[in-house]
């Protein structure tokens, strides 16, 4: 709420800029900042190279002290890495590059500073394990509910092949399980894939099961089989967005897992929304598969291959 409300501020004052700052504090640190890479060569051009001039205007700050910098760039991404002097309690950080409004996300907390202004410090010290699942929790089930548009049209997708619980059950086990593996496996750094790759792929698996509910009216064993498989790229677009929103430094596990439940509360609210709305009283009628699974099915077929294009060619 408070980072809306900072957001509506800063829109009534200043000109809201492309620049977004995502860091990542724990003992070590890693800070992503994207950008527009034209406008960034247009002010390099004017104070010299991307290695001398960059750091002179970008600074961060633990516990009020300036740190070195480490700093890579490919296109319109910089990346920032480097070690957290233990002890280290507050972390800040002025953009001196981004002359107007930027969000600035720290460990899953966004705010809106004003460019080229030091941004507020940041507490480093471990928050209440309660706190903690409370935020990440949430942050998990938003993430489905109402942000993941794709992966509500992919459970809707597997609940509507049949209105058998069975079918329903065995569906979403299967890609609970995937996702939770890959989740986890990413964001320890075990494997990484580009969401470049993911994302498109994710389209194709909503696109795929909405297909096969126009070809097919029961449960097959290879259905929930690909369900798994595309329940591991689910999880790995899951990690992309929880590497954004970052980790609190001491509740790792914690916030991993809060999230992970989160996601999967806000997949069992489309399931129970769908059965709400149509299953329970309809499910059984001759009618429900002609007038309800197939049209639903073809239309998020449509909108899984637009995506699909839109993500292949962006």
């Amino acid at each position: 709420m408070k980072s809306l409300w900072l957001c509506a501020l800063s829109l009534t004052a200043h000109e809201i800029g492309t620049t977004r700052v995502v860091a990542i504090i724990g003992e070590q640190y890693k800070i992503e900042v994207t950008t527009d890479a034209a406008s960034l060569d247009e002010k390099l051009a004017q104070f010299g190279s991307f290695e001398d001039a960059y750091p002179r205007r970008m600074k961060i700050f633990f516990d009020g002290e300036a740190a070195q910098l480490a700093i890579a760039r490919t296109g319109d991404v910089i990346v920032m890495t480097g070690a957290v002097p233990p002890g280290t309690k507050t972390f800040s950080l002025k953009n001196g590059w981004n002359f107007s409004t930027y969000a600035l996300t720290v460990n899953g907390v966004t705010d809106w500073v004003d460019g080229g202004e030091l941004s507020k410090p940041y507490s480093l010290e471990a928050r209440a394990k309660s706190d903690v699942v409370r935020q990440y929790l949430w942050l998990g089930f938003t993430h489905i509910v109402p942000l993941g548009l794709d992966h509500v049209l992919f459970v809707l997708g597997l609940y509507l092949l049949s209105g058998k619980w069975r079918s329903v059950l065995w569906q979403v086990s299967a890609f609970t399980l995937a996702h939770t593996i890959t989740l986890a496996l990413s964001i320890s750094g075990i494997i990484a894939v580009r969401a470049e790759i993911v994302e498109p792929l994710i389209a194709v698996s909503i696109a795929y099961v909405a297909v096969e509910n126009i070809l097919h009216k029961e449960l097959k064993a290879w259905r929930i089989a690909l369900v798994f498989g595309f329940g591991l790229l689910h999880g790995m677009g899951f990690a992309g967005v929880l590497q954004e929103l970052g980790l609190p430094r001491g509740e790792y596990l914690t916030a991993l897992l809060s999230f992970n439940i989160g996601v999967e509360f806000g997949q069992l609210a489309v399931v129970a929304g769908a059965f709400a709305l149509v299953g329970w009283r309809w499910s059984e009628r001759e009618w429900y598969r002609p007038r309800i699974v197939v049209p639903a099915s073809v239309a998020i077929a449509c909108i899984a291959v637009y995506w699909t294009v839109e993500r292949v060619l962006a």
